[in-house]
Parts: structure tokens; sequence; C-alpha cells
């Protein structure tokens, strides 16, 4: 599948697969100058890119493992969702959870993105509900 994608400028990286296994692609920022990420603040990174994203798939962003555990900086509403209407530029939430500003750099690889199936469905409002071995046990009712 080619997925067509526009470089909003011209040294943005496009998405980056670093291993064979890798199931995400590496997305990278994309700055004209270094950009502070205070503590405890939320930032949008710009990444350079836009995607015409097929109908039937959707983008999800999920922090990359190495930069989120060594530098405590994390994406807030993981995963993140692009959907295939959108248009605009990929940004990127970054939330700084260490206790400085953190100074992030152009082409910092900032997150991974994940290419996958969209599923629509049909609602079916039913009396009951099968029966399950959990029931309606909520948050930790099955041991910790």
């Amino acid at each position: 599948m080619k997925i067509p994608v526009k470089k909003l400028k011209e040294k943005a990286l496009l998405p980056e697969i670093k291993t064979s296994g890798s199931a995400g692609y590496d997305i990278s920022a994309c700055l004209d100058s270094v950009l502070e990420l205070p503590a405890g603040e939320v930032v949008l990174v710009p990444t350079g890119l836009s995607f015409a994203i097929p109908e039937g798939f959707h983008f999800e962003i999920r922090p990359r493992s190495g930069f989120s555990t060594k530098f405590k900086i994390l994406i807030p509403n993981t995963p993140g969702t692009i959907d295939s209407d959108y248009r605009g530029e990929l940004m990127v939430p970054l939330l700084n959870l260490g206790k400085e500003t953190y100074l992030l750099e152009d082409k910092t690889r900032i997150a991974q993105l994940l290419i996958r199936r969209t599923w629509h469905t049909d609602w079916e409002i039913v009396n009951e509900l099968p029966e399950s071995e959990r029931g309606a046990g909520g948050f930790g009712s099955t041991g910790f």
C-alpha cells in the first residue's frame, strides 16, 4: 500500500522503520530552532508532514519507549489517532514529566506511527447481554 505524504518543509523526515521487526515507523520533529518543553507542560511538536491516509485505515501515534523512559517525555493522549480524512500537519503532543525544561532539537525521533485498519459497526440494542466469567466486575476485579 502506498500512502501519499506531503512535505510541508523540505527538511522534514519521512516516517522510518529502523529494524525489520519494527511495528512502528519513527516520526521526527521538524523544527527551525530548539523547542523548549517546560516541565509539567504539553507542547505540540510539528513533523513537517501531512498525509492522505487511505479510507479504511488510520494512524496511531505512540511514544517511543527509549525516548519516554530516558527523558520522561510522554504523549498524553496515547495512542493518538489520526483519521483518514485529516489533511493537516501531523503534530505530536509531548508532555514533559521531568523536573526541568527539556530542549528538543530538530530531527529528534519523538514518536512512533502505526498504520491500523479502521472497523465500523452497526450497533444492536438488546435487553440483556450474554453472561461472561467476569460479568460486571470493574477495575481490579480480576486481582492485582
